[in-house]
């Protein structure tokens, strides 16, 4: 499958925002976003004002980029937003905080989502006590998400578990850190996802 190798810290300068990419170092000095704030390339620093049709743009790679998916998964998602009921912006937020590999980030079992799809690739976790090693699977409402018992050693799980307080835990998850394991209280509303994220930009971006 295909996906980004390059530079993970000149997406976020070309986003003008943290997108939380490269897990502990981004909260570190040297996060190169704070040491140079602007976009990389030679007249970087010189941004121009955005159109509207650049705004929306800019949004929605920013999404896009921080759940590091590609085009064509981000625009199946959204066409997958766009058929459920309510409001098509909100449902997309939802199904991309309810991807296996995003869970898991945001219990603390990766320092980043990146690490996180590697980890659930790997099949170092189990749903409802069933292997799955997809990242884009979509969990729902009382299903428990359990590190097998073979990786709780592994290294960079427990780093990251012993880092998980500095991002904190979101209130629809519950973790239980003794026995490697959370579970999906209920699913996320709107109010409950903080990112400075705009999604309404994105819907006005694909309904053109």
């Amino acid at each position: 499958m295909a996906r980004y190798t390059e530079a993970l810290c000149r997406v976020c300068r070309r986003e003008n925002t943290k997108l939380f990419l490269k897990g502990d170092r981004c909260y570190a000095n040297k996060c190169a976003f704070e040491r140079r704030a602007h976009a990389p390339g030679q007249h970087g620093s010189r941004r121009g004002k955005l159109s509207d049709y650049g705004l929306q743009l800019r949004e929605k790679q920013k999404v896009k980029r921080t759940y590091g998916l590609l085009e064509k998964q981000f625009r199946a998602l959204f066409e997958k937003a766009e058929r459920q009921k309510g409001v098509t912006g909100a449902n997309l937020l939802i199904l991309l905080e309810r991807r296996l590999d995003n869970i898991v980030y945001r219990m603390g079992f990766a320092s980043s989502r990146g690490q996180a799809r590697q980890l659930v690739c790997h099949g170092h976790f189990l749903v409802n006590d069933r292997k799955v090693d997809i990242p884009s699977y979509l969990v729902k409402g009382g299903d428990w998400i359990t590190l097998r018992e073979k990786s709780r050693k592994n290294i960079y799980i427990q780093q990251s578990m012993e880092t998980v307080a500095r991002r904190g835990t979101p209130r629809w998850l519950e973790l239980d850190k003794a026995a490697f394991q959370g579970k999906i209280k209920e699913l996320p509303v709107r109010e409950d996802l903080t990112m400075p994220i705009s999604e309404q930009l994105i819907v006005e971006l694909y309904s053109k």
